[in-house]
């Protein structure tokens, strides 16, 4: 398909980054709408990979600093577990170059609806802490590096599985977990930049206009983040996942 720069090509695009930013900020599956959009336009898939990354980049780094400004992250805290998902991400990222997708279109609708029924079956623990299963030091040198490992091999749905994973393992509330997903979410964006620049798979004029958008749609994102009932995210993480479901079936 030729890709066609157009006004409206940019003004659908920025449309997107605006609602992806929102929506990634709150349950973590922006990619999930950015990839689709970005294919759609006619962009290859190891372009739309990279595109994607350079404007994800923006919007979840747009939500961690919100985090902090709000205080509900800290650098200290957060920056150990940021560097292994980093290097998860940075690894995964240069093995895709060479490792086909079409496992992950399977792999991936199976792990939306183990999340979907994660959040259906536990509702209690989305809303309040509890007792943590492994430590924050196991969790650095295991889930952290596997996860960003996922993210530099595709990337749809990382702050939903950083965000689940920290509520079942780590003990976090859901609003908590989400505020950690968006700081391990950005160190993995940011390993797995590095390299589709190294590459130079990032369509920059895209990019730019949907960091524009990814900018706006995470401080809006961020501000909902804050003031939300944990159980309205929680039942807004299940929609959101079951239509990502929908989609991979074809059903929308």
């Amino acid at each position: 398909m030729e890709l066609i720069f157009s006004l409206e090509t940019f003004t659908f695009l920025f449309l997107v980054a605006i609602t992806a930013g929102v929506v990634d900020t709150l349950a973590g599956v922006g990619g999930l709408i950015v990839l689709p959009a970005l294919i759609l336009i006619g962009l290859p898939p190891l372009t739309a990979l990279g595109t994607n990354k350079a404007q994800s980049f923006a919007g979840t780094g747009t939500a961690s600093y919100m985090m902090l400004i709000y205080k509900k992250i800290t650098v200290k805290q957060m920056k150990p577990l940021m560097i292994f998902a980093f290097i998860g991400s940075f690894v995964g990222t240069v093995l895709v170059q060479f490792i086909g997708n079409d496992s992950l279109s399977i792999i991936i609708p199976i792990v939306l609806m183990i999340i979907v029924l994660y959040f259906i079956v536990s509702p209690r623990m989305k809303e309040i802490s509890s007792e943590a299963r492994i430590s924050d030091n196991l969790y650095k040198y295991t889930f952290a590096p596997i996860i960003g490992f996922y993210d530099g091999m595709f990337g749809p749905g990382t702050g939903s599985f950083f965000t689940v994973s920290s509520v079942a393992l780590r003990g976090k509330s859901l609003i908590d977990a989400t505020a950690n997903a968006k700081a391990l979410n950005f160190a993995t964006n940011v390993g797995s930049l590095i390299v589709f620049l190294y590459l130079g798979v990032v369509i920059f004029p895209i990019a730019i206009v949907m960091i524009v958008g990814q900018f706006i749609g995470a401080r809006i994102g961020s501000k909902f983040l804050i003031n939300i009932n944990p159980t309205f995210l929680r039942y807004f993480v299940i929609l959101l996942c079951l239509a990502m479901l929908a989609r991979y079936f074809n059903l929308i």
